[in-house]
């Protein structure tokens, strides 16, 4: 039995691939649109709020009433900007493995249709996020700012995320022309 694990060569040195992993490629501008920033922007003020809740309730031993209200709002807007990342990236979650197995026009196709899929769901959640907006005109309740304001940023980041399918299929279509 040892002399079968013996002949068995290792597969690979696993610091390399976790080396690799941290290799730095050149920052470059072009590799980031609006909605990055943004999402920065906004992740850093969601970490403030939260360093503020925390050092406020643990430090001081008196919570700031708002943080906890604002974290909230700030970690929805980061996740819908972010989708909005992902839809620009095409890194949206998506099972590969049937790909794997289809000839590749019918995995074109299938992707088409999924991209097809997602823009309509994106372009109807757009709606719905817009109508329940401009139905709301009730205000937060630790500040006073209106609720209607997150539904219309969801609503934004909606919208953005069905540019950016749109923009992923010119791209494809261009590509897939061009190596005709």
């Amino acid at each position: 039995m040892n002399d079968r694990q013996d002949s068995v060569s290792p597969q690979g040195d696993p610091m390399v691939d976790f080396e690799a992993a941290f290799d730095d490629a050149p920052f470059r501008w072009k590799d980031y649109a609006v909605e990055d920033f943004v999402t920065l922007l906004v992740f850093w003020a969601l970490i403030l709020v939260v360093f503020a809740q925390f050092f406020s309730r643990y430090v001081l031993g008196n919570s700031i009433g708002w943080t906890e209200e604002v974290a909230r709002y700030l970690l929805i807007v980061v996740g819908f900007l972010g989708s909005a990342m992902a839809a620009r990236n095409g890194s949206h979650i998506l099972v590969e493995f049937f790909y794997h197995y289809m000839p590749s026009w019918q995995a074109r196709l299938l992707e088409r249709l999924m991209g097809l899929a997602s823009l309509a769901f994106f372009v109807a959640m757009a709606w719905i996020t817009y109508q329940l907006a401009a139905r709301t005109s009730s205000l937060m309740v630790s500040i006073d700012l209106p609720k209607s304001l997150i539904y219309y940023t969801v609503c934004v980041a909606f919208v953005l995320m069905a540019l950016r399918t749109l923009q992923r299929f010119y791209v494809t279509y261009r590509q897939h022309r061009d190596a005709i």
